[in-house]
């Protein structure tokens, strides 16, 4: 496992370029079903984030409005001003999804909670499986279309707000991340795949460029449709 794990780091631009990273800003744009399914089509047509790498926490720009920021903790999400008055918020928004179908309609604060912990996670891998509480394990390799994939399975603590505890990461040769497979809790935890393509450099750290989320088969394979999501990245920076 550590030998794949150091593989990864190493691909992906190295832990000690990971524990110098104070933040990461993003531009680009996510669409897919599902926002529609919720009520929230084009909520993130056009996203610009920025993270901090060390604490999960997260804003949007512009989010709902221009020059507003929705800011997302796990524990918190809102919508604020600049001047840091607060026009909607919510404690503990992971419990606002209990009872939600598969149909249910979201409000805006639902969105950001979702796109805020999923985003974060996905910008911050690999080094997201280094934080203290992360179990890591190497499963057996997955043979894809490209060649055999490496993988790994992580199981996340309880106080990391992320799809769900356990989650299998697909790598390649040269150890880029190439699928990533989960079960949203939040969603009613139907099984997804979570592939990755174009993957490019900033400021010596990987990241993928486009991604999309289909739904994963019971045999392991994943389907073609529908696409549940979609993530095109313009622009990527680091601090």
């Amino acid at each position: 496992m550590a030998d794949l794990l150091d593989l990864v780091l190493d691909a992906h631009g190295g832990l000690n370029r990971w524990r110098k990273a104070r933040t990461i800003h993003g531009k680009g744009s996510v669409g897919g079903l599902l926002w529609s399914s919720r009520g929230q089509e084009g909520i993130f047509s056009s996203a610009e984030f920025t993270l901090d790498v060390q604490t999960q926490s997260l804003t949007y720009h512009d989010f709902t409005g221009t020059g507003l920021l929705g800011v997302f903790t796990p524990d918190r999400v809102a919508i604020e001003d600049p001047k840091g008055r607060v026009h909607a918020e919510r404690s503990a928004p992971r419990q606002s999804f209990a009872g939600h179908g598969p149909d249910t309609p979201w409000d805006d604060l639902h969105a950001l909670y979702f796109g805020g912990y999923a985003m974060w996670n996905y910008f911050t891998a690999p080094y997201l499986l280094t934080r203290p509480g992360v179990q890591v394990e190497e499963l057996e390799p997955w043979e894809a279309a490209e060649g055999g994939w490496r993988r790994l399975r992580a199981v996340f603590p309880d106080d990391l707000a992320t799809h769900s505890r356990e989650q299998v990461f697909h790598y390649d040769a040269s150890g880029l991340l190439r699928r990533h497979d989960y079960a949203a809790e939040v969603l009613g935890a139907p099984p997804a795949a979570h592939y990755t393509d174009a993957h490019t450099t900033a400021s010596g750290l990987v990241f993928p460029t486009r991604r999309y989320v289909v739904p994963l088969g019971e045999d392991g394979n994943s389907l073609s449709a529908p696409v549940l999501i979609t993530i095109d990245l313009a622009e990527v920076n680091v601090t």
